[in-house]
């Protein structure tokens, strides 16, 4: 069976999913919306080694994939923009969460990963 998502076909339902969530940062911004709300700061603060473009291009991409919602909720400047799952999105956290508890386990099974505390700025 072959699917197809926006004339393009993927092999095999891994290859959906991957569509969706693959790449550094969106299972990233995901797992941290699964909780609720956030604004764009909030994110941005959550992970400091992203850059503001790469956060608002991921952001873009997954609110066109129906993954997030944006909300806006004043007219003028400053704006405050909230982002948060759709049902959509929401059917991931299963996902998400899996791939976390893997990421904590990982540590204990691979010699390449090392842990230390974040950089207090």
């Amino acid at each position: 069976m072959m699917y197809i998502i926006d004339d393009k076909e993927y092999p095999c339902r891994t290859s959906v999913t991957m569509r969706f969530i693959g790449g550094k940062w969106k299972a990233v911004i995901l797992i941290y919306l699964v909780d609720g709300s956030k604004r764009y700061n909030e994110l941005r603060k959550l992970m400091p080694t992203i850059t503001e473009r790469t956060l608002g291009l991921q952001l873009k991409q997954l609110e066109a994939d129906g993954l997030i919602d944006r909300k806006v909720y004043t007219t003028k400047p400053p704006l405050m923009v909230e982002y948060s799952l759709t049902e959509f999105g929401k059917s991931l956290a299963p996902v998400l969460r899996e791939i976390a508890r893997w990421g904590g386990r990982a540590k204990e099974l691979s010699s390449k990963i090392a842990v230390r505390s974040p950089v207090q700025r």
